[in-house]
């Protein structure tokens, strides 16, 4: 039993006119403006995450399961931390660049 429905129109593709596939990676002076821009607006979490994943390079599934307790040992932000990457199973460090600046 096939039902099929024909409204008369075309159906357009949801991706028509539009680029799709892998994404360029940001360059630094888009690096930069956006951690001014979440330092300017006071977003200190978001501009935490932003860091996180550029000096790591996790991937957003990866970042988004990361809980305080991953990267602090009671109420100090350890040195480097290890993640297990969701999708290919490797290591991402987490390394806190606070800790060799001198």
């Amino acid at each position: 039993m096939e039902a099929t429905i024909n409204s008369g129109a075309p159906r357009v593709p949801w991706n028509k006119d539009k680029l799709t596939g892998q994404k360029s990676p940001l360059k630094r002076k888009e690096i930069w403006a956006i951690r001014i821009r979440l330092q300017l607006g006071a977003k200190t979490r978001d501009l935490a995450m932003f860091n996180l994943a550029i000096d790591s390079k996790l991937r957003a599934c990866d970042l988004t399961k990361l809980r305080v307790r991953d990267v602090c040992l009671g109420t100090r932000v350890v040195p480097r931390a290890t993640v297990m990457q969701q999708k290919n199973a490797a290591t991402g460090a987490i390394r806190d660049h606070r800790a060799n600046a001198g």
